[in-house]
């Protein structure tokens, strides 16, 4: 089971991939409604009214975890850090063992590394660097693989081949849950092969 913390066309996508069950959640009922709506002959696509600092879901109930704008919203708020922790200690409680939250956004990682990591959440945290769509980035190509971790300095730098501040970078954040068994996928399901909204850029491909 899948589920997709804000309502994106991400989702749309991912049924079309192949995923059967993908649940998504936004605090607005206008939203979860208007997607209802627009979604109603895709019986894959499950909604509900929540907020992400209180999830009304069983411990350990998700494979995995995406989330497209979410954590940033959260983090433009007056009480950010409070914030911040608060869905991530809720999001790692629904994950299963070895269950997987992909974050994508444009903080870099001096400004989510520090909220991603701490004593309650020891994940394992891999980083992906993906060129905006669209952008001059994107049209020039690169000779890494996206599939391939980007390595992360001492002072969470990246190194000369990336500016931080680049405004046409997105960063994804693979954080994988620790603790237990990891999860095991049932024969013949799919992987988890995320696309980046209807451009399709691949984000990555992990098993869950």
């Amino acid at each position: 089971m899948q589920l997709v913390v804000v309502g994106t066309v991400i989702s749309e996508d991912m049924v079309n991939d192949g995923y059967q069950t993908i649940m998504n959640i936004d605090i607005s009922q206008v939203v979860i409604d208007a997607m209802i709506e627009k979604y109603k002959d895709m019986p894959q696509l499950q909604y509900q009214r929540m907020d992400v600092r209180s999830l009304g879901f069983k411990d350990g109930e998700f494979d995995s975890i995406l989330d497209k704008g979410m954590f940033d919203s959260l983090m433009c708020g007056s009480s950010a850090p409070t914030s911040a922790a608060s869905m991530i200690k809720e999001v790692r409680r629904v994950l299963k063992p070895g269950g997987v939250y992909m974050l994508i956004t444009y903080g870099d990682p001096r400004v989510r590394i520090p909220h991603l990591k701490s004593e309650e959440a020891p994940w394992e945290i891999k980083l992906h660097v993906l060129p905006r769509p669209g952008s001059k980035r994107a049209h020039e190509g690169t000779s890494r693989p996206i599939t391939e971790p980007v390595s992360l300095g001492e002072d969470l730098t990246l190194g000369p081949t990336f500016k931080l501040e680049d405004p046409d970078l997105h960063y994804v954040y693979v954080c994988i849950k620790r603790g237990g068994n990891a999860v095991k996928r049932p024969s013949g399901d799919a992987k988890v092969d995320i696309k980046l909204c209807a451009k399709s850029q691949l984000i990555s491909n992990y098993e869950v």
